[in-house]
């Protein structure tokens, strides 16, 4: 068997037809779903293991678990949410949906396909879930394939609502009424200094947003305007939402951006930070700047945009520190392969143990990260170079990188930031 694998693994030999590649694609794609069921084997049995051994130490019932969920995603390289959903959906799989696990196990399903059942089927009881995984993952009784192995994604997902629909309507409609508390608006970076602004609406006022859109852009087109629909579009989503058309195309906003001080003069071109989205050409940064009335939280940093230190004696990080560290990390998570936003500073080696309350120690967190580290086994320390170094329950090590902006030592200020300290100096005083 791992011989077979193993030579899967190395490619193709030189050589080999059209028809002979085509089946090393396929049987590598069926090696993925078995590795996927797994894993989820895998997973499942680590929570069982952990939630008796926090058991017997004598962790309350409500605290069982803790912490596994973060050292599956460590384990598999993804966000610790991206880690809580595998674990969730494994769980699922192999207590609920035996059949879909064993389409996975045999290779016919991958772990995507199994995640759309779970989803769709989310909002009914046991039972009924059990009834749509046999309808569409049972090999049928001449051992035909199970329905769902020829199906796309699309068909997949309309058959399971359907059949969730049938079974308990009130239950989906239920379920429709109350995703409406999960509507939000999302950002995240896209190439070229440019950002895909997202929301997620119910279903009547996203149609009227796009329609509302649709219109001006068709309105422009009439008039003659030589952008294209999309770019209409674009432009009328930021006029309304900012009031950049009545504040004369230049709309007041805040902005917190790290840069050394000779960029921001000109003299240099070490990258800018932007906060929400990462690092931009200087070049970009000033004409952006003085393109709009811009409140800038300027941090003082070295001449190769590290920000300088700072430490307090209290247990909790104050205001200013603790938006010093979430500008050093980035915004985003320390923990290995977490991109979620930051929602908490704190220790990296516990402030019980004697860790202290400086830069040095103490990192920004999502609140998922946050929680994980305090479960029982969890351990963490400082690196001298910035590196966070995080030690699981099973002895498991994964090394956090330094942020590109932090800095234990940093060197004198240059000409270009000595002006610009007087210049904010001198405008302070005269406020």
């Amino acid at each position: 068997m791992y011989e077979t694998i193993d030579r899967l693994l190395a490619g193709p030999p030189a050589g080999a037809s059209e028809a002979e590649l085509v089946d090393w694609i396929a049987r590598l794609e069926s090696v993925k779903c078995t590795a996927e069921a797994v894993q989820a084997e895998a997973a499942v049995r680590l929570d069982e293991a952990v939630r008796d051994r926090q058991a017997e130490a004598g962790v309350p019932a409500r605290k069982l678990g803790e912490g596994v969920a973060s050292q599956v995603a460590l384990a598999r390289r993804v966000s610790p949410e991206k880690g809580a959903k595998l674990l969730g959906l494994a769980k699922v799989l192999i207590s609920e949906m035996p059949h879909t696990f064993a389409l996975m196990k045999a290779g016919l399903f991958s772990q995507w396909q199994a995640t759309i059942l779970a989803r769709e089927t989310a909002c009914l009881s046991v039972e009924d879930r059990r009834v749509i995984d046999h309808e569409l993952c049972a090999t049928g009784p001449d051992g035909e394939p199970a329905r769902a192995v020829s199906m796309g994604l699309r068909q997949l997902e309309n058959a399971a609502k359907k059949l969730a629909i049938t079974l308990d309507q009130a239950s989906v409609v239920a379920r429709a009424a109350n995703a409406v508390k999960d509507r939000r608006v999302s950002l995240r970076p896209a190439p070229d200094t440019m950002t895909w602004l997202g929301a997620l609406l119910p279903v009547r006022d996203g149609v009227a947003v796009f329609a509302a859109l649709d219109q001006a852009a068709k309105a422009a087109a009439a008039a003659g305007d030589e952008r294209s629909r999309g770019q209409v579009m674009a432009d009328t989503l930021v006029d309304r939402i900012t009031g950049r058309a009545e504040a004369g195309g230049k709309p007041r906003i805040e902005v917190k951006i790290v840069m050394t001080a000779d960029s921001l003069t000109g003299d240099a071109d070490q990258p800018a930070m932007v906060e929400g989205y990462g690092p931009v050409p200087a070049a970009w940064a000033r004409e952006a700047l003085a393109d709009a009335e811009v409140f800038v939280r300027r941090l003082f940093t070295d001449r190769v945009g590290r920000l300088v230190a700072m430490e307090s004696r209290s247990r909790k990080a104050p205001d200013g520190l603790a938006e010093f560290i979430a500008t050093r990390d980035g915004g985003i998570c320390r923990t290995n392969g977490c991109d979620a936003p930051i929602r908490n500073i704190d220790h990296i080696e516990r402030h019980a143990d004697g860790g202290e309350t400086s830069a040095e120690n103490l990192q920004g967190l999502c609140e998922r990260c946050n929680q994980a580290k305090e479960a029982l086994g969890w351990q963490a320390r400082p690196g001298p170079d910035g590196t966070i170094i995080t030690i699981t329950p099973t002895g498991h090590t994964y090394t956090s990188p330094p942020p590109d902006t932090w800095a234990p030592d940093p060197p004198p200020l240059s000409p270009a930031e000595l002006r610009l300290r007087d210049v904010l100096l001198e405008h302070t005083l005269a406020a």
